[in-house]
């Protein structure tokens, strides 16, 4: 029974020091494709505003679900997320679902 044990231990030490380095042999996929618009969901508060400041280096520029839409379709970029109230939000989605169900 002890030679067992022996090569038991032997062996998981030995999956346990390849593992690492099979793991970082293996080539990680390159992502392409980049988000173009971001868009946050914000509350339009002086609370928010100094902590998107804070985070971003700049003042929330709120946009509309249409301005968003047209954003999209232009294939614009933008440096940092843009913001939404909640209203717009929902009527963002209610519009990407309406586009999904077409298609």
């Amino acid at each position: 029974m002890k030679p067992f044990t022996a090569a038991f231990v032997a062996a998981v030490t030995l999956i346990g020091a390849v593992s690492p380095a099979l793991a970082q042999a293996a080539p990680q996929p390159k992502r392409t494709a980049e988000a173009k618009q971001v868009v946050m969901l914000c509350e339009a508060d002086a609370a928010t505003r100094r902590a998107f400041t804070r985070e971003y280096g700049m003042v929330p520029t709120f946009v509309t679900a249409e301005q968003a839409l047209r954003a999209r379709a232009r294939g614009e970029t933008w440096n940092a997320p843009r913001c939404m109230t909640a209203r717009e939000h929902a009527r963002l989605s209610q519009t990407l679902t309406a586009y999904a169900a077409v298609r």
